[in-house]
């Protein structure tokens, strides 16, 4: 028993020292390639057999023909094992080259596309996690497109609104200034409602900017859909009997919310708005409140026919007026995305879709809680 202590004694300093040594050249060669590290190992390894063996040897616990063969058998292994670890350093060495090199396309605006071929599991794994990267930035770039295409769309659209209602501004002021109106009157009428057409529009342009900028705060209270339906309702009635449009409001459940009163108002009255202007007369426009299992749907519902398919993932954008994006009632493309972004703040959603003779944005909000 104590010959079997001292023989793990000496084994185990020979194979220490040896330990050290390896871990002091791994130190050095820490920036090298993967190649060298595991060639280290794998001589470390075979090092430290020998070093144990020399150590016991010394100690007169082997013969010299004992040693002589231990030397040869451990020379075997150290032959194969650098040979194995020379393979399998350049095999993983060159599935990182090929990695770096998908991965390089994608950073240069590509698409990642994973090597061909076996890989380890934590470059497998790698290749998965850049090839959600890769999906994530090709979404980005999709976005910053779109976003870019609405910003143009969105100065064209509101150069002309300032353009036309500017002009006849101007030329109305022209005539009152000569004394050539035939109606002063009317012609200050006219001159009050461009005025404040323009004053709205620039409402909803400072709207949006604090809505993309993510400076808009929220005043939140506890309130019941119904009332806050109600209100929009009756804001809205005088433009629906100028259109010659029906509001219909009798699905709307008494359901509590805690939420930003004058934002959502401005939502509610940015959605009947847009449906009502859209509505041909002696249709209906319909609000309804009503429980979920996410929280609470906010739907209107107009008959206007129906927005065509291909436009429907636009409705929201900034700038996006659909077919009559030059007739004045159009707006400036603003009230929808306004709508989206008020009901974002809310951690709410918005949704559209076409239904039977018409179509049905709904806005989704959480309940308040208790």
């Amino acid at each position: 028993m104590r010959d079997t202590l001292l023989i793990a004694l000496f084994a185990f300093l020979g194979a220490a020292a040896a330990g050290l040594l390896g871990a002091c050249v791994l130190l050095l060669i820490r920036r090298r390639s993967l190649t060298a590290h595991l060639t280290v190992v794998a001589a470390v390894a075979v090092t430290a057999m020998l070093a144990g063996t020399l150590a016991v040897a010394q100690a007169m616990f082997l013969s010299a023909h004992d040693l002589t063969v231990v030397t040869t058998v451990v020379a075997m292994a150290a032959v194969v094992s650098l040979a194995t670890a020379l393979l399998l350093g350049r095999w993983v060495v060159a599935r990182s080259r090929d990695l770096a090199r998908a991965a390089r396309s994608f950073g240069d605006g590509g698409d990642f596309a994973a090597p061909d071929g076996p890989a380890t599991a934590e470059l497998a794994a790698l290749s998965r996690e850049l090839e959600a990267t890769s999906r994530r930035l090709a979404e980005s770039r999709d976005r910053e497109r779109a976003l870019e295409t609405s910003r143009r769309e969105l100065v064209a659209w509101i150069s002309h609104d300032l353009r036309t209602p500017l002009a006849g501004l101007r030329a109305m002021a022209e005539a009152l200034e000569d004394g050539v109106a035939a109606d002063p009157d009317r012609y200050l009428k006219q001159i009050r409602t461009e005025v404040e057409r323009l004053n709205d529009m620039v409402g909803d342009l400072f709207e949006l900017s604090r809505i993309h900028a993510g400076t808009l705060t929220l005043s939140l209270s506890r309130m019941s859909l119904y009332d806050l339906v109600g209100d929009a309702l009756a804001g809205a009635d005088p433009l629906a009997r100028e259109h010659g449009v029906r509001l219909v409001g009798d699905r709307v459940e008494s359901v509590p919310v805690e939420v930003d009163g004058r934002e959502m108002s401005r939502v509610l009255g940015n959605l009947l708005v847009n449906a009502i202007r859209r509505t041909p007369a002696d249709g209906t426009v319909a609000v309804a409140a009503e429980r979920s299992e996410e929280g609470v749907v906010l739907s209107v519902t107009d008959s206007c026919g129906g927005i065509p398919e291909e436009d429907l993932p636009r409705v929201f954008d900034t700038g996006w007026r659909g077919t009559h994006a030059r007739t004045p009632p159009a707006g400036a493309g603003l009230g929808l995305a306004i709508v989206r972004g008020i009901v974002e703040a809310h951690r709410g959603t918005t949704t559209v879709h076409n239904v039977t003779g018409g179509c049905r944005f709904e806005v989704r909000l959480p309940t308040a809680e208790g």
